[in-house]
């Protein structure tokens, strides 16, 4: 296993990522902590990182870009994307642009260095009997047809047959559980 010291949290929410850094600190990982892609940037420049944690939805971006410029810096650097607004299509786009993990929130540190740890893919993983609620379903068809429309809520809403207000309370709800 290789070392994940230091890490780089990106995270817009402070208190979690205080009690995430508080918590990895106490298992002996040094941490650094920027709240967008551009201060993430900036601290990836200064000094190399092992491993990152990067949470999906930040203030006014999406962390997805920023997986390839980590990479382009350090190739072997581990990444987890870490999300309170997990979805399918997040979790394929993030693994192709090259992030090693994806959890949803919420997620124990153990959890999270378990999935910076893991090297290789697992074939034996347990597959879950139970389908996709229909809530589930609902939100992540939402999640594909907003990327199809580059995030622009107005034609997302136009595409679904549904009134825009309606979509933005949709999104504004934490997705539902499996």
């Amino acid at each position: 296993m290789k070392p994940l010291s230091p890490l780089l949290i990106v995270e817009d929410d402070g208190v979690f990522a205080k009690v995430l850094a508080k918590s990895l600190a106490a298992r002996g990982l040094k941490t650094v902590h920027a709240v967008n892609s551009a201060d993430a940037l900036k601290a990836a420049r200064e000094q190399p990182f092992a491993a990152a944690v990067l949470d999906l939805k930040l203030e006014n971006e999406t962390s997805l870009a920023l997986i390839p410029a980590l990479k382009a810096l350090y190739p072997d650097m581990r990444i987890l994307m870490l999300t309170g607004y997990a979805s399918i299509q997040t979790a394929v786009e993030a693994i192709k642009l090259g992030a090693t993990h994806y959890l949803p929130k919420p997620a124990s540190v153990d959890e999270i260095l378990a999935a910076l740890s893991n090297e290789a893919a697992n074939p034996d993983m347990a597959i879950t009997p139970q389908p996709l609620s229909v809530e589930r379903l609902e939100w992540e068809h939402i999640q594909r047809v907003l990327a199809e429309h580059d995030g622009n809520i107005s034609a997302t809403a136009r595409a679904l047959n549904m009134h825009r207000r309606t979509l933005q309370r949709k999104l504004s709800k934490k997705p539902v559980k499996q």
